[in-house]
């Protein structure tokens, strides 16, 4: 038997629950998702799982169980079952689904903290903290940020300077796995039942920390290459372990290329630390470009807010309003074709 509260299971679920036309049936949370089905665990044991054809056909595929969603399953072997109904989600960290421009994936639900794992070496890079921030911040998911291999040796100065405007925003850890020391600090950081995404680059250390905090061997780890400095094992796929007698981790696979879909301007503003400048610009509606009295091109000349953040708020921006955009586009297209089949329904009756 599973202790699902354990995996964060609570009376608010239970509530959920009871709304759905499957109630009666089992339910169990996402412990890892493969492209074609999904390993959950429920009180009876672990189970494999396959969408059933409501859930396949009948939802966008930004809608499909990702880890850490909570669903309810009908078994049909010991070990296997369909997936019925999916309780709603909450905190969710998503990210823009590669090759598109309006379709977003789910990474990770019920997310209370995102751990987001930066190495200090030629890999660091601050333009990429940003992003994860951003996407954290309309789930209000806790970001946290997680700063690994310290034993390479790296300018302090340096990277505080280059961190000061969003670590007033989150705690910093700076970690080594030769420092049990900074382990254990980041590990008291976990309360028991939270569960924890943990993001970045392919390399940054994300399993081999996971193995650190829940002090064993639960994920596979290679050797570091010679030739890049990384780990020659990366994830593949978002995998979901307990930390004994504590939270709950969610690996992820190493990300090149985190699109945004955070479209919120008043987030973006504030986790780059110049929502305060916004204030005082001329005209209400500054769009902070090229317009005269903006306080925040001011503050920019006047070395008050660094040109690389300024640069950045401009590209993630961007990024975010295209993203909306389509996402409008894309809606208005298939009410369109609804109308057309419809109307072709209507004609033929």
């Amino acid at each position: 038997m599973n202790d699902l509260q354990s995996y964060g299971w609570n009376e608010k679920l239970f509530q959920q629950k009871q709304n759905s036309n499957y109630k009666d049936l089992i339910h169990g949370r996402v412990t890892v998702t493969h492209k074609t089905c999904y390993e959950v665990v429920a009180e009876s044991g672990f189970y494999t799982c396959e969408l059933a054809g409501n859930m396949l056909y009948g939802k966008e595929s930004s809608e499909y169980p990702c880890t850490g969603d909570w669903i309810i399953f009908q078994p049909v072997d010991t070990d296997k079952g369909i997936i019925l109904d999916l309780l709603p989600r909450q905190k969710t960290l998503y990210r823009l689904k590669s090759g598109t421009v309006s379709e977003k994936q789910a990474i990770a639900s019920f997310v209370d903290k995102a751990f987001i794992v930066q190495s200090l070496d030629e890999n660091f890079n601050v333009r990429r903290i940003e992003r994860f921030m951003l996407q954290t911040a309309d789930e209000g998911i806790k970001p946290v940020l997680i700063l690994t291999k310290t034993d390479l040796g790296f300018n302090r100065e340096a990277i505080e300077k280059d961190l000061k405007h969003i670590s007033r925003q989150m705690p910093v850890f700076y970690t080594s796995m030769e420092s049990v020391e900074s382990i254990d600090n980041l590990r008291m950081f976990i309360s028991s039942g939270e569960t924890i995404v943990l993001t970045g680059m392919s390399g940054v250390g994300k399993s081999t920390l996971i193995n650190a905090l829940c002090k064993q061997q639960v994920l596979q780890t290679g050797s570091i290459s010679d030739s890049t400095g990384k780990g020659k094992h990366t994830s593949t796929r978002r995998e979901m372990v307990l930390i004994p007698n504590s939270g709950i981790l969610i690996d992820t696979p190493g990300i090149k290329l985190f699109g945004v879909t955070n479209d919120n301007a008043d987030n973006l503003s504030e986790i780059l630390d110049i929502s305060d400048y916004e204030g005082e610009c001329r005209f209400s509606d500054c769009q902070h470009v090229n317009e005269k009295g903006c306080a925040v091109i001011e503050a920019v000349e006047a070395g008050k807010i660094d040109r690389g953040v300024y640069e950045n708020y401009l590209k993630l921006r961007r990024e975010a309003w295209h993203y909306t955009t389509s996402v409008h586009e894309k809606r208005k297209q298939e009410k369109i074709f609804s109308k057309m089949v419809k109307n072709f329904k209507d004609k033929r009756q």
